[in-house]
């Protein structure tokens, strides 16, 4: 096995362009991060975690092109563990140096334990869990977010997780006009910076340099317009020197500790894997899962001595690394590089940054997560998988990230058995020996017409049949064939003898046909009747056809088509 999985210095140029980007995106975020987690004076936390877990992951990682560093659900369970720590009388201040220790003790822990599923094979495991309870979890991980900066961004200094932000805005619901000025100013330039300079300056980025600048001159004490106004709170000095080793504190508080490790583990590698399969399908490879874990754990291990957030593949700075050129390891490290010369060079200039700068930030990160496609269709298409995603949400944001997961799975996995269970069932009523198939052909076999149609087209025509009930376990494997649509003028998708088709499995199909449109290739579905078929047209999939030699004729007449149209 290769020391780093998928390097090669062949893509030098544009690994090097696409970290460079990735940081440039990554550095507002990384800030935002740290100070949603840790609170005053925690930003600088989110950019150390940003440089070493981002830089090591990518050395040892199974994904190539990805980019790690810390998340949204990450940061979400780094301040759960802050607040059940000062819950406990652990003072909240970092400068006091007693919270920070064990913090880092609970970061160091999550790493250990993600490299262990990797270790133990575990991988392939972690990413089959239902589409309904991964959109309730990430939604979820999104309103707590919205919900935690709704303090900062009014001015109000709040504390804990959803239940106690909302009491102390209850109790004191007197805002900063001054904050909220440059939050409005944050969201304006976040939500309203034109798509041609996006493509230039990511608009967090933009905030940060625009924002800062007029946040000093407005509202501090050396500003312009005299203005009747209290100050503003900032995220304060930053150490200089660089990254700094801080010795987790393991002797205290050890079942707390375990417990948000083991949290912080299994959050990392759904968050790591699930970005990793977002990677595989626009770059067109496969990953290694259980490396990933084990990368992914070493780097979180290591970000915990070096007093930083623990990380895990982020989608958003994965895909426009692939986007800028980026596509091996390279391209991960060199975003850490880019981050770590900052600190060192720039890290004085951050002090003045206004926290309602960041939740304003943190805002668009939140919205952005929410799935709000599916969230706001789910009715429509089942009603349990819409309880289902519902209930995981509420858990996920009133109770408990890990059991939210765990209940929706388990719940899922029973809704799952039942359904298979009646379809069963439905065919053991509906056999009967007197329909077996006069010609003799077996079984998954063409017909002389069918074959005959598939040699005409020369290979132009790929018939990919699809049989037994499909589940979220189903998904992955239909995902993983989306590159062969490369490949084919036409694809013939024959799910005929498909009893059954889960919410996760038809959402693949959905990408299948939706990425044969956008490469300007054509995808026809046939032999989907009763419950699949009505699931299909729920989603939006109308290019149905009732039998299999249909459709052959179909992608033949189109395919003929397209030759008389070169000619």
């Amino acid at each position: 096995m290769a020391l780093i999985h998928g390097l090669n210095t062949r893509n030098l140029r544009g690994d090097l362009l696409g970290g460079l980007t990735a940081a440039v995106v990554a550095l507002p975020l990384a800030l935002a991060f740290g100070n949603a987690a840790l609170g005053t004076g925690g930003a600088i936390y989110g950019l150390y975690g940003a440089i070493v877990a981002g830089f090591i992951a990518a050395l040892l990682g199974g994904t190539p092109a990805q980019v790690s560093g810390p998340t949204g659900p990450m940061s979400v369970t780094v301040a759960g563990v802050v607040s059940s720590l000062a819950a406990i009388g652990i003072s909240r201040d970092l400068a006091a140096g007693e919270m920070l220790p064990l913090v880092m003790a609970a970061v160091v822990l999550g790493g250990i334990f993600e490299a262990l599923l990797g270790l133990l094979r575990l991988g392939r495991y972690i990413t089959l869990v239902p589409y309904s309870v991964v959109s309730g979890f990430m939604s979820g991980i999104g309103f707590i977010i919205l919900v935690l900066q709704i303090g900062p961004f009014l001015g109000i200094s709040t504390r804990g997780g959803v239940v106690e932000s909302l009491k102390g805005l209850i109790e004191n619901p007197t805002p900063n006009p001054a904050a909220i000025g440059v939050g409005l100013m944050t969201l304006a330039v976040v939500f309203l910076t034109p798509a041609r300079i996006r493509t230039w300056i990511p608009s967090p980025l933009l905030a940060l340099l625009v924002v800062t600048p007029l946040s000093i001159l407005l509202f501090s004490d050396s500003r312009l317009l005299q203005l009747d106004l209290e100050p503003i709170a900032r995220i304060g000095t930053i150490p200089g020197g660089g990254l700094r080793l801080v010795m987790p504190n393991f002797s205290q508080h050890l079942p707390e500790l375990v417990k948000a490790g083991l949290v912080l583990a299994l959050l990392g590698a759904i968050d790591s894997l699930l970005t990793s399969l977002v990677a595989d399908n626009i770059t067109q490879t496969n990953h290694d899962s259980n490396r990933e874990l084990i990368g992914q754990g070493i780097a979180n291990t290591a970000a915990g001595f070096l007093s930083g957030l623990p990380g895990a593949g982020a989608t958003m700075r994965t895909v426009i690394n692939i986007k800028s050129g980026g596509a091996t390891p390279i391209s991960g490290m060199t975003h850490s590089i880019v981050l770590l010369m900052v600190l060192v060079g720039a890290g004085s200039l951050a002090s003045e940054i206004p926290t309602a700068l960041l939740a304003g930030i943190l805002i668009k990160v939140g919205l952005d997560i929410i799935d709000w496609g599916f969230l706001l269709r789910a009715h429509r298409l089942s009603g349990k998988t819409a309880a289902l995603m519902y209930g995981v949400l509420l858990m996920t944001v009133f109770w408990d990230l890990i059991w939210g997961v765990l209940v929706g799975m388990f719940v899922a996995n029973l809704l799952t058995v039942d359904s298979m269970t009646q379809v069963q069932l439905e065919k053991i009523e509906a056999d009967n020996p007197m329909d077996a198939d006069a010609h003799g052909v077996q079984e998954g076999v063409l017909t002389a017409k069918e074959q005959s149609i598939l040699d005409s087209c020369e290979g132009d025509v790929m018939l990919f049949c699809l049989r037994g009930p499909l589940s979220f376990g189903a998904a992955k494997g239909i995902s993983a064939r989306m590159g062969l649509l490369q490949n084919y003028k036409v694809l013939v998708l024959d799910i005929s003898e498909v009893p059954h088709l889960g919410v996760t499995a038809t959402l693949a199909i959905e990408r299948m046909v939706e990425e044969a449109s956008a490469e300007g290739r054509v995808a026809l579905v046939a032999g989907a009747a009763g419950k699949v078929k009505k699931r299909l047209l729920q989603f939006g999939v109308s290019k149905l056809i009732d039998q299999r030699l249909e459709a052959l004729q179909t992608a033949q007449e189109i395919i003929n088509e397209v030759a008389l149209h070169n000619h």
